[in-house]
């Protein structure tokens, strides 16, 4: 790729943020499956910090291969095509979504790499990988998701090629400009020309899921209610006027 031609990544309007930041990933799919979309939650990512803050932003992609013994080398570190060069092209606010392949015994970053994103105050680290100095990357505060930790090297295991590209991460086909919901139940992907339709159907299915668990405190039978047949969704109807 060239490093100057990567597809820039657009600002997400703050209506989004602080809608779907109000909002459950679980309600998340469930929107997206009632629009056909099943394959949104990307696998192995979860949180590195066991109190995890919940991030809205637009994905900024990282791409790994496997390892070549020739391009994976601790000298690919310092080329214009790196992780390092990528970092220093992560807008303030993206989330950054790295495809690792799932490869679990290379951590991808590690604490001086994080403290940069930190630095340049990227929202988040999504990832199928792994990430190595875990003690020092979670004190540089960067919300992490990922499979775990692992002492060795990106180059052991994989070759870094680009940024800002479609990728596949945990099984899910993410592109640039995607926006991920994050929370303590993993990493959602919703796709960027469906995000308007998510931000206005996720505030009333939030709503409907309150009050459906406030019929189960009373006692109603979920048959009918979960999810409600026609006489309970006039009920519900009601209650909101009420």
């Amino acid at each position: 790729m060239d490093p100057n031609n990567y597809q820039a990544t657009l600002p997400l309007d703050r209506k989004v943020v602080d809608v779907l930041s109000k909002v459950a990933n679980a309600t998340i799919t469930t929107i997206l499956l009632k629009k056909g979309l099943r394959n949104v939650w990307i696998r192995g990512a979860r949180a590195l910090n066991p109190n995890p803050a919940r991030v809205i932003g637009r994905a900024f992609t990282l791409r790994f291969v496997p390892a070549r013994e020739d391009l994976a080398t601790p000298a690919s570190w310092g080329a214009p095509i790196s992780t390092r060069a990528a970092i220093e092209a992560m807008p303030e606010g993206c989330v950054t979504v790295a495809d690792a392949l799932g490869v679990t015994d290379a951590g991808i970053f590690g604490d001086i790499l994080c403290a940069r994103m930190a630095k340049r105050k990227v929202a988040a680290l999504v990832t199928d990988g792994v990430m190595r100095d875990v003690t020092g990357v979670l004190a540089t505060g960067l919300p992490i998701w990922c499979q775990g930790a692992a002492a060795p090297a990106s180059v052991t295991g994989l070759t870094f090629v680009g940024w800002q590209e479609p990728i596949a991460c945990g099984g899910v086909a993410v592109f640039p400009n995607d926006v991920i919901s994050i929370d303590g139940d993993g990493a959602v992907l919703i796709p960027a020309d469906l995000v308007d339709e998510v931000v206005a159907a996720a505030p009333e299915q939030e709503r409907l899921e309150a009050w459906i668990m406030g019929e189960v405190e009373k006692g109603t039978p979920l048959p009918g209610l979960y999810p409600p047949n026609d006489a309970n969704k006039a009920r519900y109807e009601a209650s909101k006027k009420a």
